[in-house]
This record gives structure tokens, C-alpha cells and sequence, in this order.
């Protein structure tokens, strides 16, 4: 499955990147949390586990609906998954569509390492069409999956999903990235947290019935 199997076949995500004292206690309040999430209209939650900044996560959540993102939110079984997993501050959350998903490599391959960044963007449509173009320079950098999100209430703003080959190559990515991703310069400091890199951990489908 590749690692960006969290909205393959859906295009509405939720995405959290937060500190837990121990990642280890947040995929068992996730599955604890199963019945609710699929009464919240969830598809598929996806965890992911920083290998840079200790104690760092991303949880990636697919809806069937945009109508469920404040609910999400606002919900008691979320209140109580912050508290049992000892998160203590507000996590950074994007809630958006796919706008474009782009495989670069073959989807048989064992999941690499995930760079995750939210920014603004002047255009999304001219950042898309720019990213089409340098295709050849993604791949020969390592890029396997590029997955583009545009959030719901702000057009600028964007979540960039890049699955990359290697450790090495995502450090070579952050530190060099090609003139198309402009995204890479806008993610942290200030409103909108730094690059997170990390790998797929976990994957729980949510069947409408669960």
C-alpha cells in the first residue's frame, strides 16, 4: 500500500501534526476510537511517525463529507483521544480536498519516507501546472507519490504529501528543493509548522458499517 493510502479513493482529509509525550499510546486511542470515528463519517485514518523531531506524529484522517470537519472537531471522543494520549497544546490542523495526486514510481514498492508540509501558495492551479512540468526533475530526485491539497477555506493555503525514497534524499530534498516546490520554503516557522518527515506506521480502513 503506498503511504499515501489515507484518501486514495476519497478526496476530503483532516490532517493533525502535533508532540505526544509517547507516540506509542496514540495508534491503540485511535482504534479505541473506531466506532466514533465511522459515526463521524471517516474512511481511512492513517498515523505517521516523525524520524526527525522526537515524540512528533501526523494523523491523517479521510471523510465521506466536508459537512463533518467541525463535528470532527468539536467531538467528545476527539477531546478525550487529546487527553489519552497527553497532548497538550492545540495541534496544527489542515482540513481540505485533494486537488491532485501524482505517482511517480511503482505503488508495489514498501512505503519510504513522507515529507509533509502546510503553506500558502500564490496560485494553486499555476503551482500545479509548474509541478506537471517538472515531473522528470521529481522522479530523478527520489520522489515516488505527490499528493496536493487545497484546504476548504483558504484558497492559498495548501498541504503538500510527498512520499521519497530515502532518508538521505528527503534531507537533500529539504535542504535543495527544485525551484517548483515553492511550497517547501513556507512551511514553519510562524503560522504553519515546519517539514514533517516521517513513515507510514499505521492504516485503519473504516467500513461504513464498523
Amino acid at each position: 500500500m503506498s503511504a499515501t493510502a489515507d484518501a486514495n479513493t476519497h478526496t476530503l482529509v483532516l490532517a493533525m501534526d502535533y508532540r505526544v509525550p509517547d507516540p506509542a499510546r496514540v495508534w491503540p486511542v485511535l482504534q479505541r476510537s473506531r466506532g466514533a470515528l465511522a459515526d463521524l463519517g471517516a474512511h481511512y485514518v492513517v498515523l505517521y511517525v516523525s524520524t526527525r523531531d522526537r515524540g512528533r506524529v501526523m494523523v491523517t484522517i479521510s471523510l465521506r463529507s466536508r459537512e463533518p470537519i467541525l463535528e470532527v472537531l468539536r467531538s467528545r471522543a476527539f477531546l478525550s483521544w487529546f487527553d489519552a494520549v497527553g497532548l497538550q497544546d492545540i495541534p496544527a490542523i489542515f482540513a481540505g480536498e485533494t486537488v491532485d495526486k501524482i505517482g511517480l514510481a511503482d505503488g508495489d514498492d514498501a512505503p519510504g519516507v513522507i515529507m509533509a508540509t502546510i503553506a500558502r501558495v500564490d496560485d494553486v492551479a499555476v503551482l500545479l501546472s509548474r509541478i506537471h512540468e517538472a515531473l522528470p526533475r521529481l522522479a530523478a530526485a527520489g520522489i515516488r507519490n505527490l499528493r496536493l491539497f487545497q484546504a476548504f477555506d483558504d484558497e492559498h493555503e495548501t498541504m503538500v504529501l510527498q512520499e521519497i525514497d530515502t532518508e538521505e534524499d528527503a534531507s537533500r530534498w529539504i535542504d535543495h528543493p527544485d525551484s517548483v516546490a515553492e511550497w517547501m520554503a513556507g512551511g514553519g516557522p510562524g503560522a504553519y509548522p515546519p517539514v514533517f518527515v516521517g513513515r507510514l506506521q499505521h492504516v485503519m480502513r473504516i467500513d461504513e458499517n464498523a
